[in-house]
């Protein structure tokens, strides 16, 4: 077991999510995800096959880029993939954290729209994901 794994939490961590991880956009609140003796009120993201994500400016921005839209409602139902970025800084620290692959999700869409029932290369929620092979070329 990773030591990561012995930190509990109610929202997605960068561990959740890995190299590639596909999941469903159900819904938006706002949320108290401040410690138990003090209020932060953030917009979280839910999603049907995981935790939810407390959501950021620049993850924010991402899924509009990532979805083409900036209207939330239409995000509802979409698919998007999330990944630890190793390059996210907190605090003035590299820590890693969660984004959001703008372009897997849009490589996703553009083969669901071609009738693929699966397109990979990522995984959904509990799944090890196989080969991660991007059209990047460095």
């Amino acid at each position: 077991m990773k030591a990561s794994q012995l930190i509990e939490s109610k929202y997605l961590k960068k561990e959740d999510a890995g190299d590639g991880l596909l999941v469903t956009v159900r819904d938006f609140k706002k949320e108290n995800v401040g410690r138990e003796d003090e209020q932060e009120m953030k917009w979280v993201i839910h999603f049907d096959e995981c935790k939810p994500m407390v959501l950021n400016s620049t993850n924010i921005a991402l899924i509009e880029k990532a979805l083409g839209t900036d209207e939330t409602d239409d995000w509802i139902g979409q698919k998007i993939v999330l990944f630890n970025d190793e390059n996210v800084s907190f605090g003035g620290k590299v820590t890693g954290g969660v984004r959001v692959d703008v372009n897997r999700t849009k490589r996703y869409h553009a083969k669901a729209n071609e009738g693929h029932s699966k397109p990979a290369p990522v995984r959904s929620a509990g799944q090890q994901l196989e080969d991660m092979e991007d059209d990047i070329p460095f």
